[in-house]
């Protein structure tokens, strides 16, 4: 791993809630991220997996810095972004881009396709003139599967699909080194998703991205990651190749999501073992002690209340965060 690229360490980010009452005035902090580390590669896509809630999207706004960081550090390059100001944060954020997760909110309806997509060469591109800038938006249009003419049309006038690609366009038309996509494909139909996940891995191979994939879907992150980080109420469980973590799973978190996925063969599923969980995640405002996924865990004893697990070394690249992983 070059120590130039990406590099998150101990990140966490707390939200001051009210729990006191307004008279009272006392506050607690909700750990939406609570120090999680790891290294992104050149040309890598990590996905990031968990049940809603446990911090995933979080996850990836303060990897942008578009949420504050607690505590932690997020190094790109060699510079360690929660320390830039906002001057310097702007500017490093040309090559740091995202795609949302809802196609249509994250898209102005009253801009054009066109002004969309060429809102980061007005900002990133100023000498640009505007036929230049027309040029370069219709040709990225084309690459991510959109008629050049539909340039003038507005969000409204085009699908769930369509909308996705256009912002897919916005975050790639500056060539940017790292996209986070918080969930790109979820609100989109299944056949959609599929061609979407596939924009995104030719975009990446064409143009040397890395990727920061969140995502709930286990089969979609299958199919584009190089690396998988399991979190849970803001902690890491679980990270690992691909290859590995699906093959041989050692969190009893891990082993349940992976559980859940449906498998094509119709004999093989019905002879699969399931992993059922039993209760609902704990609030991050009240996280349990020691190990937070104690509470649903099957493996539970008393050093999981006492002790948090740290991430150790199960295999070659394969680290989990489990006092029993290999019992």
């Amino acid at each position: 791993m070059s120590e130039s690229f990406l590099q998150v360490r101990d990140l966490k980010v707390h939200f001051p809630v009210r729990t006191g009452g307004i008279l009272i005035g006392q506050y607690s902090p909700l750990k939406a991220v609570d120090g999680v580390s790891f290294d992104l590669n050149p040309g890598e896509t990590l996905g990031v997996v968990g049940e809603s809630g446990c911090g995933k999207s979080t996850l990836g706004r303060a990897v942008l810095q578009l949420i504050g960081a607690t505590d932690g550090t997020v190094s790109w390059l060699g510079t360690d972004l929660t320390s830039l100001d906002k001057k310097e944060l702007i500017a490093a954020r040309e090559n740091l881009q995202i795609v949302f997760q809802d196609p249509l909110a994250s898209l102005d309806p009253r801009m054009t396709a066109g002004d969309i997509i060429a809102e980061p060469l007005r900002n990133y591109r100023p000498a640009m003139t505007k036929a230049e800038r027309r040029k370069m938006v219709a040709g990225m249009m084309e690459r991510v599967g959109l008629l050049p003419r539909m340039i003038n049309r507005y969000p409204h006038e085009f699908s769930g699909g369509q909308c996705q690609r256009i912002g897919i366009a916005r975050a790639m038309i500056l060539h940017p080194k790292l996209v986070v996509c918080d969930e790109p494909v979820s609100a989109l139909d299944v056949s959609i998703q599929a061609q979407v996940v596939n924009l995104l891995m030719d975009l990446q191979r064409d143009l040397g991205l890395s990727l920061l994939f969140i995502s709930h879907d286990l089969a979609i992150v299958r199919h584009i990651s190089h690396r998988v980080l399991v979190l849970y109420l803001g902690r890491v469980m679980e990270l690992a190749d691909k290859a590995s973590i699906y093959a041989t799973p050692h969190h009893p978190y891990t082993q349940a999501l992976l559980s859940a996925v449906p498998i094509p063969d119709p004999v093989k599923e019905r002879a699969k073992e399931r992993v059922l969980l039993t209760g609902d995640i704990p609030s991050p405002l009240y996280p349990p002690s020691g190990c937070v996924f104690r509470t649903r865990c099957p493996r539970a004893t008393a050093i999981c209340a006492d002790e948090v697990p740290q991430l150790e070394q199960a295999g070659a690249g394969h680290d989990v965060a489990c006092h029993h992983w290999n019992t």
